[in-house]
């Protein structure tokens, strides 16, 4: 298994032959779409999303943005960009900053390369990778496509006790009442950007980093004069590792949107 390198970089070698059986993703002008998919710990799950995301379309890459993994994740991902050249790469960062600047990170290298949609998704398969079509299609007429588990008078959560079900039902209500964001599922974490979408943002002024950040980065880019849709997705709870959410992330998410709101009313956002 292949060591980590010095980061910031980003690893790919060797051809590998993929089959092309499948109807392609629906994309204006032909632009390639980038799933950025950040990790900390989470070596197991990635051999699995990663050739899943790659047979949806052969447009699609990934880029993972491992945040130097005790668990060897990064090590990992190095040899899946190996395996799966040139359509994976690895941005290996020196340590645990949280999603929200793993994400920015992602987006940046994104915005340094020619590629017309960045998607986010989380590594453990909770967002399923054949929901991807759904949003990359919406994609086409819409610049910011929110996979939402919360839209058509429907809940599409599987797995997750009741207890979690309230709490994220209630954030994603707290934040939409708080913010004014015109959407349901405000934390959700499986959304496609359109390029010029990110390139209308400053990365410096986005201060939120756990669930807050979903909920930030949605309500920047609407008052940034861009629409948001929300297409129905299945969101799946982990099987396999352990999850992320703390009450730090929690209590961040609480606050967080009040300032987004004064920042708003300010028109400093």
């Amino acid at each position: 298994m292949s060591s980590h390198s010095a980061p910031p970089t980003d690893s790919a070698a060797g051809p590998v032959e993929r089959a092309a059986t499948r109807a392609p993703v629906p994309t204006a002008r032909g632009e390639r779409v980038l799933v950025v998919i950040p990790t900390y710990d989470e070596r197991e799950n990635l051999p699995r999303i990663v050739p899943a995301v790659l047979d949806v379309d052969d447009r699609i890459d990934i880029l993972v943005v491992d945040d130097n993994s005790p668990d060897g994740t990064g090590a990992v991902a190095d040899d899946l960009a190996a395996a799966y050249s040139p359509r994976v790469h690895v941005l290996h960062r020196e340590g645990k900053e949280g999603l929200g600047r793993a994400y920015l990170a992602g987006f940046a290298w994104a915005l340094a390369r020619a590629y017309g949609w960045v998607v986010e998704m989380d590594a453990d398969l909770s967002h399923r990778p054949e929901d991807l079509p759904k949003l990359l299609a919406a994609a086409v007429d819409h610049p910011v496509v929110v996979g939402s588990r919360y839209v058509e008078g429907r809940v599409t959560v599987v797995n997750w006790p009741i207890s979690r079900l309230i709490i994220s039902l209630f954030g994603s209500w707290y934040a939409r009442t708080i913010t004014r964001l015109p959407i349901r599922d405000t934390t959700g974490g499986f959304n496609c950007f359109r390029r010029e979408v990110l390139e209308a943002l400053d990365f410096e002024r986005i201060e939120s980093n756990g669930y807050a950040f979903q909920i930030e980065l949605k309500l920047r880019a609407w008052r940034k004069g861009f629409a948001l849709v929300e297409v129905p997705i299945v969101f799946t709870e982990r099987d396999t590792g352990e999850s992320k959410m703390s009450k730090r992330i929690v209590r961040e998410a609480v606050w967080k949107v009040w300032k987004l709101r004064l920042l708003d009313i300010g028109r400093r956002l």
